[in-house]
């Protein structure tokens, strides 16, 4: 598979944010899903509306999320709209919660790794395009947390969320091989870029990098300095741009966040999802003023 560009730039505002995303010349046709993480209550690392406020105003987008499948203020939809209001969301844009209510849109990964389907959000149906935003920061399950997993677990309805937990068995949430937990991941961001067709852009921001998600209540402070905003129309480039950028840093506090990843393998997600065609681990980073 050829090289995908990656746009980078050091300038982390909102208008950069948008400026990046011009560069991919990207046509995203029809009704715009903005995928992001609306943030758990108690989170003080995850980004607010305001920092994407002009991409999304850009594309005419409305901003989706999915209930979570753990104990917090985002597991039921009740408390997810309450959430996604007291962040500011509602706000600024038109939300849809895509599993508010069931029953799921159950869709075939036949070239799944892993696992051979996935648990979606029925409103998802709604949607011609998507565009993916993604905090770049650790987390405590996968290793890392960006565009892959916005496509994977975010996307999933919270019994999707489950079911790719678990590889298939949703009573194992907590209990399954981690490693097949990751192809799995893969295999479920492969089946959402497949149904949008491959219309969709992804922007990658590396701000705030704790070792801990934006899903924790209480999460660690960031442990390095912001490295700046990258934008792709290949998810798995991009993550690979974020890594190498990470282990390309001068900040010491690099090691803390290396030791998170590697110690959860979280390489292995984008590994296991270029095998499934839908990027490319081999990037040309395209470094902007």
């Amino acid at each position: 598979m050829a090289a995908s560009k990656v746009y980078f730039s050091k300038i982390i505002t909102p208008e950069n944010i948008l400026r990046l995303y011009g560069l991919l010349g990207a046509e995203l046709p029809g009704k715009v899903a903005v995928k992001v993480h609306s943030g758990e209550v108690g989170n003080q690392n995850f980004l607010h509306p305001e920092m994407w406020k002009p991409v999304i105003d850009s594309v005419g987008g409305t901003v989706v999320e999915c209930n979570t499948a753990y104990e917090g203020q985002r597991n039921t939809t009740e408390k997810h709209l309450r959430t996604l209001s007291l962040h500011g969301w509602d706000m600024y844009f038109d939300v849809d919660l895509l599993d508010a209510e069931g029953p799921d849109l159950e869709i075939d990964i036949p070239e799944g790794q892993e696992i051979k389907k996935n648990y979606l959000g029925k409103n998802i149906r709604n949607y011609d395009s998507t565009l993916v935003l993604s905090h770049f920061k650790g987390h405590p399950m996968g290793g890392y947390g960006g565009a892959l997993k916005q496509l994977s677990i975010g996307f999933a309805s919270s019994y999707g969320k489950k079911y790719i937990h678990g590889v298939g068995d949703v009573d194992n949430f907590w209990g399954s091989d981690h490693d097949s937990f990751l192809r799995s991941m893969a295999d479920a961001a492969g089946s959402v870029v497949k149904l949008f067709g491959g219309k969709a852009a992804y922007i990658n921001v590396m701000a705030n990098m704790s070792v801990d998600c934006d899903c924790c209540a209480k999460a660690e402070d960031p442990c390095m300095k912001d490295i700046g905003v990258l934008a792709s129309l290949d998810p798995v480039a991009i993550d690979c741009a974020c890594l190498d950028l990470v282990y390309g840093s001068d900040d010491p506090g690099k090691a803390h966040l290396i030791r998170r990843i590697e110690s959860l393998n979280g390489a292995l997600t984008p590994e296991a999802a270029e095998k499934l065609g839908i990027g490319s681990r081999e990037y040309q980073l395209i470094t902007v003023e």
